[in-house]
């Protein structure tokens, strides 16, 4: 009886953004920011190629109520919001 199961695909970022046409470096950033899945082999970084397409077609996926969460109020020095200090 043998057993059946998928082999994730494995580029590089020069590969990935070749096939996507998107930049090299906004490719590094997703992995950088551990947005992707992928391995690291010596100095290079292997992209798990469905990672990287889920993701471009899903995105993050961020509810209203979560990026909501991510807003902090900023104060301006003479502003009308300034703290009483």
């Amino acid at each position: 009886m043998k057993a059946e199961f998928d082999v994730p695909i494995y580029k590089t970022i020069n590969e990935c953004a070749e096939i996507t046409k998107l930049a090299k470096y906004h490719i590094r950033q997703l992995v950088l920011q551990n947005k992707i899945k992928y391995l690291r082999a010596g100095a290079k970084y292997l992209i798990n190629f469905d990672s990287l397409m889920e993701y471009l077609n899903a995105g993050e996926n961020l509810s209203t109520e979560n990026a909501w969460k991510m807003v902090r109020k900023i104060f301006i020095k003479g502003g009308k919001n300034e703290r009483n200090s």
